[in-house]
């Protein structure tokens, strides 16, 4: 009797952290070019509504990448396809949902009080 076990997804894992760090590449310089226009411009616009659809892609691009990942990764240990996308799915949205909302609380910190807000060695 032969047993015959799927192969684990190795090449959806690759596959998922290079889309993911390339997506994160492209955050990076978006995020870091909108924070150096307002910081020239001293525009009216507030920092925290610059997170528009120029930065949001990348950053579904990084989520969606995270996604396959973590649910490749979960495969690889034996679980069934479906089960490793229903772990994968909540995590992910949740996740990413935080990671968004710390963003725009970062933002607004730094327009308040510039980069300086954000130095955690002056409160030792």
């Amino acid at each position: 009797m032969q047993y015959l076990f799927p192969q684990p997804p190795y090449l959806l894992l690759i596959v998922a952290l290079l889309a993911s760090l390339a997506s994160g590449s492209a955050f990076q310089a978006v995020l870091k070019q909108s924070v150096k226009e307002w910081s020239e411009n001293k525009s009216t616009r507030s920092l925290a509504t610059m997170r528009g659809l120029s930065l949001f892609t990348p950053f579904l691009g990084m989520a969606g990448g995270a996604f396959f990942f973590l649910s490749a990764g979960v495969e690889i240990f034996g679980f069934p396809t479906r089960l490793a996308y229903a772990i994968s799915l909540p995590l992910t949205i949740g996740t990413a949902w935080l990671v968004w909302w710390q963003l725009g609380k970062i933002l607004t910190q730094i327009e308040e009080g510039g980069s300086a807000a954000l130095d955690l060695d002056s409160w030792g």
